[in-house]
């Protein structure tokens, strides 16, 4: 695991993504700006004229661009490759976005955290936003699913919601009481995973909505993000305990902790070729190559001998 200074302690990396440059971009949620960590270690920092707009989650776009949330000050905010930023007003009293993803229609979906609602906006910046039928649910994070819809948790409803494309919304709960589900994404197998930050587990539910359970061997790890790779491992992010964890295709869950104290892992993104980045809010990106990291280990464990 090789671990990149990005931002000064306070700063706050919390979101992460690929983007289309072949760069990892990152939110720093507390000093208001977004980042790029270049392939070969360097860091660009673009102010978004707003110290306090907390962007939170981002997202390649199908645009080319960058998505991301401003929960703070309730905007959805676009960069392109080159730095250039801009922001969009939603409408409502205090809306707090969070999750977004790009749908399967050419648009970016997100979470209203503080409105029980989910939104979709255009590369334009045309606002529609569509109620869910539970009341303090707490929307988080949301991903395309397989079946052409979206998918997002409910946190505080111990639940997750389908919602077409055309606003309809089917909720699905799930079996644990005290789940608290953040992240979900859909994985290589044709179903979505999720990881539940209360309850300790990952889990998955069929488009049909059949939920099966990973309960994790430390049950306070507070499993926070999840992403998928191209060989089926479902990647997440263990914020209470300082690792990034992995369930792999076999079912095997396993750990790597992150060197040193405090780090505080959040938003997790997985490269097309395999290569895993994480955003710890203690000021660094994480680079873990699954490939190499195992040969490391491997050979450390032969040196003990």
């Amino acid at each position: 695991m090789e671990l990149f200074e990005v931002a000064e302690a306070g700063a706050g990396p919390y979101g992460v993504a690929v983007g289309p440059d072949g760069g990892v971009w990152f939110t720093l949620v507390h000093s208001g700006e977004i980042g790029r960590l270049a392939p070969d270690g360097t860091v660009r920092r673009y102010g978004l004229g707003a110290p306090g707009c907390g962007p939170a989650v981002i997202t390649a776009g199908p645009d080319g661009a960058l998505w991301f949330s401003r929960m703070r000050d309730h905007r959805i905010g676009r960069i392109d490759v080159r730095g250039r930023a801009r922001s969009f007003e939603l409408p409502g009293e205090d809306p707090g976005p969070y999750g977004i993803a790009a749908g399967p229609d050419g648009a970016l979906w997100f979470t209203e955290l503080n409105a029980d609602r989910v939104g979709r906006i255009t590369v334009d910046g045309e606002v529609t936003q569509y109620p869910l039928p539970v009341d303090g649910a707490f929307p988080s994070l949301i991903t395309a699913g397989p079946d052409g819809a979206l998918w997002c948790t409910l946190n505080q409803a111990d639940a997750v919601a389908r919602v077409g494309t055309d606003g309809a919304v089917t909720v699905h709960r799930l079996p644990t009481e005290g789940t608290a589900p953040v992240g979900i994404t859909a994985g290589a197998d044709g179903a979505l995973w999720y990881v539940g930050i209360g309850g300790g587990l990952v889990g998955r539910i069929t488009v049909d909505g059949k939920v099966t359970e990973h309960p994790l061997a430390d049950r306070s790890a507070r499993p926070h993000a999840v992403a998928a790779g191209p060989d089926g491992a479902l990647w997440f992010t263990e914020w209470g305990a300082g690792r990034i964890g992995v369930l792999t295709p076999d079912g095997r869950l396993d750990g790597h902790p992150v060197p040193g104290a405090g780090a505080e892992p959040h938003g997790i993104a997985v490269a097309p070729d395999g290569t895993v980045y994480a955003a710890l809010e203690r000021g660094q990106i994480a680079r873990l190559t699954p490939a190499r990291d195992a040969r490391d280990a491997l050979g450390a464990r032969g040196a003990q001998g």
